[in-house]
């Protein structure tokens, strides 16, 4: 859909947040100041997921996140869930179903003690990733990253904190207010746009467009994939598309003419139709980055425009 002038679309991408509302306010700030107000204030913005864990305000990035919709009426606001946001649902019960320990669990298991589960109150009826994420794991050092944990095998301290309690307590699940799970209740596990213009070496392209935390699975038929996501049933220990790595790196091979956008990854990656925008991976000293189309302008909250 193109407006009356002719001007594509303008769609905003915004990588992972991780709890760090001033890097948010900024980035939000400067694509105000380097998008054309028309363009912008009819935008399409999808956010990328991981709004919790890490960083200090998780409260304050979901209070920031929910008053979008109110203040600009005139954009469209997708929010995605990432593996963060989706274990941080299943710890305050915004997942929709009970789940018991079962057999899919079994893999899972033997993580158990060196990650510390919760085991406070209400966990019998929690999803395995809820209890993954107020846990306590035993490793103070998390090699892979070169930092410390931060509670949990998802950092989670400090959005426990944000909300004014310890980490691991079950008081979390009064602490966080009804809209805020209603937020985490209602995110999407993916997102299609049509007719998406992408500026490239042969031109602008009108491509389809699919955004989703981590990516799709190499190997699993896409349609499949998709009704799944779309589906949310979160009966699963795990979803791969919320959460993978090497396996959801690629564009599956089928999908031609299709942009896949995702964050997670810790990294800035754009090659052909594949956009990975997570520069930031939570990490205080690195920015939190959108990638603007048509355009493919990158901005971040570290820019100075002035």
């Amino acid at each position: 859909m193109t407006d009356p002038n002719n001007k594509p679309r303008t769609v905003i991408c915004v990588g992972d947040i991780h709890g760090y509302l001033t890097k948010l306010l900024n980035l939000w700030s400067n694509l105000r100041s380097q998008i054309d107000p028309d363009s912008f204030n009819t935008a399409t913005v999808i956010f990328l997921g991981d709004y919790c864990d890490r960083g200090p305000d998780t409260r304050k990035v979901m209070d920031f996140l929910i008053t979008l919709p109110k203040r600009y009426p005139n954009q469209k606001h997708v929010f995605l869930s990432g593996n963060h946001d989706f274990a941080f649902g299943g710890f305050v019960g915004a997942l929709a179903g009970e789940f018991e320990a079962k057999e899919t669990w079994q893999e899972y298991a033997d993580n158990e003690e060196r990650e510390g589960w919760y085991k406070g109150e209400g966990y019998e009826k929690m999803h395995l990733q809820g209890r993954r994420w107020g846990g306590s794991i035993k490793a103070k050092f998390n090699a892979a990253k070169g930092i410390d944990y931060k509670g949990s095998i998802y950092d989670a301290a400090p959005t426990f904190e944000s909300y004014g309690v310890s980490h691991g307590s079950s008081e979390l699940m009064k602490a966080v207010p009804e809209d805020h799970k209603k937020f985490l209740a209602d995110m999407a596990w993916v997102h299609e746009e049509d007719d998406v213009c992408i500026e490239t070496q042969e031109g602008v392209k009108h491509c389809k467009l699919i955004a989703v935390h981590a990516g799709l699975e190499r190997g699993k038929n896409v349609r499949e994939q998709l009704e799944f996501l779309k589906a949310r049933d979160a009966r699963v220990p795990k979803v791969t598309d919320l959460s993978g790595r090497k396996d959801v790196w690629d564009i599956p091979k089928e999908l031609t003419e299709t942009i896949l956008v995702s964050g997670h990854h810790g990294k800035l990656h754009i090659e052909g139709l594949r956009l990975i925008i997570d520069e930031g991976g939570g990490l205080e000293g690195n920015p939190v980055a959108a990638i603007v189309l048509p355009s493919m302008k990158i901005v971040r909250d570290t820019d100075n425009f002035s």
